[in-house]
């Protein structure tokens, strides 16, 4: 059975071109910024026999995207792994993958609908936040109720309608209309995003904003709560209660969460030894770092890249 994402069978291997090997040894694929009509830091088309989402790209195998995709099925079922979890799709649900995070296109399923790939630093911070896109604690899959779809495939229709027209404004303009119609796409996106967790802390402020990014930064070298709070130029008091607010957990936890969910990735995606994939998450003792992998998730390192192999 063939690859098939957004349409376009993909025979490329891992070291063939169309990304960059990190260190850690997960590929990682940038945005597809010559497939973008007019340059601009989005593109947008149907997943179908005749468009290719990303050149040279190993789909079918574990990678990391630099860019948000957004993908709205018109069939199914389909199943994608995001980040250890396997989700199946059929017509009408989206599976919105954000940058960093680790997934496969699976080799058996068609994918067919419409995809949207966009660039981080295509919308401004306040329409970032305000769209929840880096919520990486919402689950990838939506299933929209019908009057929620319908609202979501008109919004997308018209910002595929803005992308293909290239004629009747300048690039400028052209750029800035595809910025507000992709805004109200992704404001329905988010405000559905945002009600799989209704029942828990909603709206955050700008504090854990803030921490969340650092910690996305600087996870690798620096677990401490109170060099974050320092380094934001807050009280750790602060940063507890906007933490807390945010995602119910401590800071210390959501710090704890992020270096474990890298280690897992490390783990069962690549094969470094235990002592790089602990140094790489700010463990320079692999002793240590088994000792806090095994507090977190109640197996060894060697135990779950076993479990996993």
């Amino acid at each position: 059975m063939t690859d098939k994402t957004d349409g376009t069978q993909h025979a490329a291997d891992a070291g063939s071109g169309g990304g960059t090997s990190d260190d850690d040894g997960i590929r990682t694929l940038p945005f597809p910024a010559d497939l973008a009509v007019g340059g601009v830091g989005l593109q947008i088309g149907p997943m179908g026999e005749d468009r290719t989402w990303h050149t040279d790209a190993p789909l079918h195998r574990v990678h990391r995207i630099d860019f948000h995709v957004v993908m709205l099925f018109t069939d199914g079922p389909v199943r994608h792994m995001v980040d250890f979890a396997e989700y199946e799709a059929t017509a009408g649900d989206l599976l919105w993958i954000r940058p960093g995070q680790v997934h496969r296109f699976s080799r058996e399923c068609v994918y067919r609908g419409t995809v949207l790939t966009m660039q981080p630093g295509f919308l401004p911070p306040a329409t970032v936040e305000a769209t929840g896109l880096y919520r990486y604690d919402l689950p990838p899959l939506l299933h929209p109720g019908p009057a929620q779809l319908g609202a979501l495939q008109a919004a997308l229709d018209q910002l595929r309608r803005e992308y293909e027209d290239t004629a009747t404004l300048p690039l400028g303009l052209h750029a800035a209309v595809l910025r507000h119609t992709l805004t109200a796409f992704l404001l329905r996106l988010g405000h559905l995003a945002a009600g799989t967790a209704q029942d828990g802390p909603q709206q955050a402020d700008s504090a854990f904003t803030r921490f969340r990014d650092a910690v996305e930064e600087g996870f690798g070298a620096q677990h401490s709560v109170s060099a974050y709070a320092d380094a934001l130029g807050y009280s750790r008091r602060t940063l507890v209660r906007a933490v807390r607010a945010a995602t119910g957990e401590t800071p210390k936890g959501f710090i704890d969460k992020r270096v474990v969910l890298e280690a897992r990735r490390l783990l069962a995606h690549t094969d470094l030894p235990i002592g790089r994939v602990g140094a790489a998450v700010g463990f320079p003792d692999a002793a240590n770092f088994s000792k806090f992998f095994h507090l977190h998730t109640g197996q060894t390192p060697v135990a779950f890249r076993a479990e996993l192999r």
